[in-house]
């Protein structure tokens, strides 16, 4: 799919109301005595806002487990450039396999390694096998897409563990279907570029060479969490979320919430759910305090279960007692994902995308390039080059003469 149908404009969806606005800034401090929040703007220049309410729902980031090291080798998908990052690196795969004259090169282009069986790493890890299988299976002329390996490594005994055994053991099986190497109880220790190393259970390190590698394990608090706490002398978890009252507030600043996947409360999953319901019971909670209404009620998170996709005709859904597989789970999931995506038209596109894709093997959204998009500089950051003036004519003149 493209991104436009992932990620609708904010002054689009806002334009109603006239009391909101959207700046586009980065938030790196906080003045809780002034009640001022310190943005910088893209290119540098500082700018503050006053309030007297504050929301902050910043989300987390990818963490590599203090070897940040990895970024450069192994993406993870937590943002837009993420995600088209990871379609350049898998569709490039292929290219640069189909020109690969050397044998062992061209296996390593087509072998993906994938850290980290959770739902995001279960769901790449198929989508991978199935572009192979079916999407290209027609399209390359000197090598076969379907040779593509797919190795899933994780620390845990078996992929999907949060869902339970007994959707666990389906993903298992799902996954063995599609070809998948699953190496449960397996850590990464080193990426670089071909290769990773990894660490089984008995101790023993293994090189595996891979030409791609897709980093899809643990997530941790972005910096700005780290200036809240500094601001406000608010604890964080291991993860570097910011601990929270029942009301989501700070402790000892009842006038800041923390929301989403940058709070830590009573073990709460890092899911799309919770900062929905969060960020609901925020506005609610703010908007009777300004009618006068102080009384509240602690937030309660109500567990409308969780849904992870494999291939085509399988996923996994957990909802109370519902614990559903294979087809039924596949169209659950589907339904969910149309169904909290923002806007009637986004769900059209989405439906008629996957359709294709579904039925005919047709994937639109292809286009890639191999610069690398993420990395380039900010178009409006000024570079170093145009701070510094030339010098004038007189001086290059009067300079040494190398004598």
């Amino acid at each position: 799919m493209s991104e436009g149908k992932i990620a609708a404009p904010l002054r689009d969806l806002l334009k109603k109301y006239k009391n909101v606005d959207c700046v586009m800034a980065e938030v790196v401090d906080f003045d809780v005595i002034g009640r001022r929040v310190i943005a910088r703007r893209v290119g540098g220049d500082r700018i503050e806002f006053g309030y007297d309410d504050l929301i902050v729902a910043a989300g987390v980031r990818q963490s590599y487990f203090g070897h940040d090291e990895f970024a450069r080798w192994a993406p993870g998908m937590k943002t837009i450039s993420d995600a088209l990052a990871i379609r350049r690196r898998v569709y490039g795969a292929f290219e640069m396999a189909d020109t690969a004259v050397d044998p062992e090169e061209r296996r390593s282009w087509l072998t993906f390694a994938l850290v980290g069986a959770g739902p995001t790493g279960v769901e790449l890890a198929g989508q991978i096998r199935e572009v192979a299988t079916k999407t290209l299976r027609a399209e390359f002329r000197n090598i076969e897409p379907e040779d593509a390996r797919v190795l899933l490594f994780d620390g845990g005994s078996a992929p999907l563990a949060v869902f339970g055994p007994k959707l666990s053991q389906k993903a298992d099986k799902a996954l063995q279907a599609l070809g998948v190497e699953q190496h449960m109880g397996s850590i990464v220790t080193h990426v670089e570029q071909g290769g990773v190393l990894v660490r089984d259970q008995a101790g023993v390190q293994t090189r595996y060479d891979v030409g791609t590698v897709l980093w899809t394990a643990g997530v941790e608090a972005p910096p700005i969490a780290g200036a809240l706490a500094n601001a406000t002398g608010a604890k964080r978890d291991r993860a570097g979320r910011i601990l929270v009252e029942k009301n989501l507030t700070i402790p000892g600043h009842p006038e800041i919430s923390v929301l989403g996947d940058m709070m830590s409360l009573a073990k709460l999953p890092g899911v799309a759910e919770v900062a929905m319901q969060s960020g609901l019971y925020a506005g609610n909670r703010i908007r009777r305090q300004a009618s006068g209404d102080l009384a509240e009620k602690p937030f309660r998170y109500r567990d409308l279960g969780s849904a992870a996709y494999i291939s085509r005709g399988r996923a996994v859904v957990s909802a109370g007692p519902l614990r559903v597989g294979g087809f039924m789970g596949w169209v659950i999931w589907l339904f969910i994902h149309i169904a909290f995506l923002t806007g009637y038209r986004n769900r059209l596109g989405a439906l008629l995308t996957w359709w294709l894709a579904f039925t005919r093997d047709i994937r639109r959204e292809r286009t890639f390039t191999t610069q690398q998009i993420e990395t380039l500089r900010d178009v409006y950051t000024v570079p170093a080059s145009a701070e510094t003036p030339a010098p004038p004519p007189e001086a290059l003149a009067d300079g040494p003469s190398g004598d």
